[in-house]
């Protein structure tokens, strides 16, 4: 437990973070636990996602619209076998649903049936090679800012001082590389199958809009902070209309980590599979402690 007086949020992470295997090994030891949980998402999509994750094919995991609900079940999974309730969540892009199902905005089946909509959505819209990410490295925001501007890619995660993620068409965002590279710094082009949050996403956010709109939002047992707003929210009506708008919005992470930081917030768990969240606080706050939910729940 966090010394009196220091809060604590559970953190989320996006798409990147699946394996084959996650979560086997917490399956084997508490399956009277987890096993409802996969038995509810069978159930909500149709499709065994248990033999998915535990068995593969990595190449069918990988797939957006597969990886968003993996993900998301495993980070519900851990949350519940954790059994804390945080001051404060928030997620790194499909995290934001794993920290909303979390805190009780809406259920495990429907976040798992919008996401496995939003990933099949985000992987339709932008046919393969019209789009691409990249990673910078030892470029400054401003400047990014400034390259953005010249090439016409568009800043996508702000994820600590010394990571920011491009995205856009791939020759804007291959010429946007090229500059940073110029400038000393070090592009690296992401594997990833669209150009997630940029605007080439916009007709994804359209088409899942009208599915966010059906469900029924409750109020959250614990504030969430909004990829859109970067605040914590707790207002239902106010979180479904943020939620809509997404899938453009950039991610900017080390903002977030600063205002949990700010709220008084000095303990990050991350609740899901790896621990790249983990790693990426350690960086942007090097007070604050920062653990994965393998350290917390080994």
């Amino acid at each position: 437990m966090p010394p009196a007086g220091v809060k604590t949020a559970c953190v989320f992470p996006g798409q990147g973070s699946q394996h084959v295997g996650m979560g086997r090994e917490l399956y084997e030891k508490y399956s009277a636990r987890v096993e409802p949980f996969y038995q509810r998402a069978h159930e909500a999509l149709g499709f065994d996602l248990r033999e998915l994750i535990f068995f593969g094919p990595e190449e069918k995991l990988k797939l957006t619209e597969f990886a968003q609900p993996a993900i998301l079940l495993d980070s519900v999974i851990k949350f519940e076998l954790l059994g804390q309730r945080p001051d404060y969540a928030a997620g790194h892009s499909l995290g934001e649903y794993s920290a909303l199902v979390c805190a009780g905005v809406f259920s495990l089946e429907e976040g798992l049936r919008l996401v496995h909509l939003r990933g099949r959505l985000m992987q339709e819209v932008v046919p393969p090679g019209q789009g691409s990410m990249v990673a910078l490295l030892k470029v400054d925001a401003e400047r990014v800012q400034e390259i953005c501007v010249q090439t016409g890619a568009e800043l996508a995660n702000y994820n600590s001082p010394e990571q920011i993620v491009i995205s856009g068409r791939r020759e804007a965002v291959l010429r946007a590389k090229a500059l940073a590279e110029a400038l000393g710094g070090k592009g690296i082009e992401l594997a990833v199958s669209a150009p997630f949050h940029s605007s080439l996403m916009k007709p994804a956010e359209e088409r899942l809009k009208p599915e966010i709109e059906k469900i029924p939002f409750s109020k959250p047992a614990f504030p969430v902070i909004s990829t859109v707003s970067g605040e914590p929210e707790t207002d239902p009506d106010r979180m479904k209309a943020l939620l809509m708008r997404q899938i453009t919005a950039p991610v900017r992470w080390a903002d977030y980590v600063l205002k949990l930081k700010a709220l008084g917030v000095g303990r990050f768990i991350e609740v899901g599979p790896g621990d790249v969240l983990t790693k990426l606080i350690r960086r942007i706050d090097k007070e604050s402690e920062a653990l994965s939910f393998a350290q917390v729940m080994p």
